[in-house]
């Protein structure tokens, strides 16, 4: 399965999950990453830490370990 972490700069995803064990899983759920969600990766600083994404008219920079734990599904 895909996680966000793998996005490329201007690709569009859905949320499908959380992965509830990864330790900032609580923290990603309260910004708004939620399952259901459409996500569009902005860019990434170098080597892509933080990750910039687009969600629910903001966006909002994550570190790409948060990223990984963000499980989505291509939007077609």
């Amino acid at each position: 399965m895909k996680n966000a972490a793998q996005l490329k700069p201007g690709e569009i995803a859905v949320i499908i999950d959380v992965d509830n064990d990864h330790p900032s899983s609580h923290r990603i759920l309260e910004i708004g990453f939620t399952p259901g969600q459409e996500i569009q990766f902005i860019s990434g600083a170098l080597f892509n830490d933080p990750m910039a994404f687009s969600i629910r008219g903001s966006i909002v920079a994550i570190r790409k370990n948060e990223a990984s734990c963000i499980l989505i599904k291509p939007k077609h």
